[in-house]
């Protein structure tokens, strides 16, 4: 069915992947992104869906944007939250401004996305939120407190707010991905990748095509008795 979809974050990367996902199950999708204009601009090219600049952190561009989407397209029925950033250091050396951009973008742009697109699934008695969390979130990291902060709080943020739209037809999941092969991991260290890919029961990164699967299920119309749950797609790498 044609139901409206945006996905934040949504022309690199596992957002990439989870676009073109969607745009093959017939949906009408959006996909979003901070600053790399250019990056877009293939992405539009090369699949032809629609995009839209904007910083999910930042709640009145969110409006605005939503408030676009919605004149144009109809209200957004599809929700993926994958909007994030790392600022990684220790504690010691991590400052505020570290913690408050990855906190806002990462967990932030949830709240943000969330408000202004909920009352519209209600009218429509239908909604699928699918909010990206992380294996760190779940399972900690070194040098990483504001990000595992951030996407722990995801996976609270969901069990909650799936409370408030079972009622309405609304689902809110979450999807925790383990590593996967994407510009952000590697540009770490192949020394350190390669005890990480060590620690993989699968024995290789996960791809984002792997995420943007789970992500297609727990949006279909079909999934409508699965809310609250965060579904791990690590290679077994933290079982949770």
């Amino acid at each position: 069915m044609s139901r409206v979809a945006l996905v934040t974050g949504g022309t690199r990367g596992i957002g990439a992947a989870i676009s073109i996902a969607l745009q093959k199950a017939g949906r009408i999708v959006i996909a979003s992104y901070a600053g790399n204009t250019e990056a877009a601009a293939a992405f539009t090219k090369e699949t032809g869906i629609e995009t839209a600049r904007f910083d999910a952190g930042n709640f009145e561009e969110c409006q605005k944007t939503v408030a676009d989407i919605t004149a144009r397209h109809g209200a957004i029925e599809i929700l993926v939250n994958n909007a994030g950033i790392t600022r990684d250091s220790v504690i010691s050396k991590m400052t505020r401004d570290m913690w408050d951009a990855v906190v806002d973008t990462n967990l932030g742009s949830c709240f943000n996305l969330c408000k202004v697109t909920f009352d519209g699934m209600k009218a429509n008695k239908f909604g699928r939120i699918v909010n990206i969390g992380s294996i760190n979130g779940q399972a900690g990291q070194y040098g990483q407190v504001n990000y595992a902060a951030a996407k722990s709080g995801i996976h609270g943020f969901t069990k909650a707010l799936a409370q408030e739209g079972a009622r309405y037809g609304i689902t809110v999941n979450a999807v925790a991905p383990g590593y996967v092969d994407t510009d952000m991991v590697r540009a770490v260290p192949p020394d350190v990748l390669e005890k990480i890919i060590a620690k993989i029961p699968r024995g290789r990164l996960g791809k984002a095509e792997d995420i943007a699967r789970g992500v297609a299920f727990l949006t279909a119309d079909e999934a409508d008795f699965i809310t609250g749950s965060t579904l791990s797609i690590n290679g077994g790498q933290h079982m949770y």
